[in-house]
């Protein structure tokens, strides 16, 4: 997740380098900004769909190679479509990734430490983004250093988590599911809680579809997670990765300097859920978050050209609150869908929170030119607001519980 967080941030730092020396229009700034975005469309149901045919450890290993391929293809990137090319490939993997790496971790954790443990991935992947985005920007003044170097860092921790990763088990939930209970049960033997033991004897063997996504058993949950990952990606992933130049056209001097303390925020938001959320619940967590990132949004509309200092403290309300919700969406997709299409349930909820990612985007930076800040944030404003509505009725309170009591329909309230 580290890794995943460091690729996407450091796009964000070198885009006015790119934009200078590859003469990029408003629309490449957009397509190269969401061009990872547009890769975890397709690799999140891909990955996912593999994860659940054949098994979660061979394709948990299989990204990290392409992470480790395209980390070293950028230092060599001369052109804008072989940096559209490399950064949409790295993005599959990406994609791949969350619908492996998620429902793996969750087919592992106790129940008591499940939220904690799945909501420390988001951290760590804002803890990437933030150390990408603070290499960038140590690196940007320096007239020696191209953006082709600060976008490969990424290869060092790409290829220290490879060789981690050559020794993960595969998940006993994914063996019992295909009835391969000898091997289920040794695993769960050395690596499961007694609680987790026993639970994974509820496991059942079943021949799940992508199809059964929509399902009238699990068709609340999907929505669910859909709309819930969408409504916080989509203002974050447009505000962040054009934020230093969101910030200079609401009247502030070093929008650069502005945006590294946005993502430092983000930081301490993730934290804050780590902590929270097996005290307070799931649910406490999801909502309020919403409702004030929208009153955030809503006041920087109003007031963008009145105070840099209101604007300022807006964005840090936003990005603080944001991070506490979008912590969630490491959590949620793991638990709510049943083992024989987990992967395929947080892949496609993946790519459907990527397409309002990718859109956001794209569109930022042409709505600040076309629309301006106004519009601009309100329509970030409604997309929060959305997200609160939709997670009051279909948000399922799951802390707790096994995880056979948390996947299905069932649980939503």
């Amino acid at each position: 997740m580290f890794i995943d967080g460091f690729i996407l941030g450091g796009i964000g730092v070198v885009m006015p380098a790119i934009t200078d020396e590859l003469q990029l229009s408003a629309a490449w700034q957009g397509l190269i900004g969401a061009s990872a975005l547009i890769g975890i469309f397709f690799g999140g149901p891909l990955g996912g769909h593999l994860a659940d045919k054949v098994g979660r450890r061979p394709m948990f290993i299989f990204t990290l190679a392409v992470f480790l391929v395209g980390s070293v293809a950028q230092f060599f990137i001369a052109d804008v479509w072989s940096l559209f090319l490399v950064r949409l490939l790295m993005g599959m993997a990406i994609g791949a990734d969350y619908a492996i790496g998620w429902p793996l971790l969750a087919e592992f954790a106790p129940a008591r430490l499940r939220g904690k443990l799945l909501a420390v991935q988001e951290v760590a992947w804002y803890v990437g983004y933030l150390v990408s985005y603070a290499l960038g920007y140590a690196l940007a003044g320096s007239a020696a250093m191209d953006w082709q170097i600060v976008l490969g860092l990424s290869t060092i921790p790409s290829a220290i988590v490879f060789l981690m990763r050559l020794s993960i088990p595969e998940s006993p939930r994914w063996l019992m599911s295909k009835g391969r209970t000898r091997e289920a049960e040794e695993l769960a033997s050395r690596y499961m809680s007694q609680e987790e033991q026993r639970d994974l004897k509820e496991e059942k063997v079943r021949n799940g579809s992508f199809h059964s996504l929509f399902s009238a058993e699990h068709i609340k949950g999907t929505a669910f997670i859909c709309v819930f990952w969408i409504c916080n990606v989509t203002p974050y992933f447009a505000i962040a990765t054009f934020a230093p130049v969101v910030l200079t056209q609401l009247g502030l001097e070093d929008g650069l300097t502005a945006a590294l303390a946005l993502n430092g925020i983000v930081v301490l938001g993730s934290v804050s859920a780590v902590v929270l959320i097996e005290r307070v619940g799931r649910r406490k967590l999801a909502i309020p978050p919403f409702w004030i990132s929208t009153a955030a949004l809503v006041t920087v509309a109003l007031f963008a050209g009145v105070s840099p200092t209101v604007v300022i403290v807006c964005f840090l309300t936003f990005s603080f609150f944001n991070a506490v919700s979008t912590a969630l969406t490491a959590v949620y997709p793991g638990e709510v869908f049943p083992t024989e299409i987990r992967g395929s349930g947080v892949g496609f909820a993946t790519a459907a929170s990527r397409v309002g990612a990718a859109v956001g985007t794209f569109i930022l930076p042409v709505s600040m030119e076309s629309l301006g800040v106004v519009t601009t944030m309100i329509f970030a404003a409604a997309i929060c607001l959305i997200g609160g509505i939709v997670s009051h009725f279909l948000a399922p309170e799951t802390r707790g519980l096994v995880l056979s009591a948390t996947a299905g329909a069932r649980t939503l309230k």
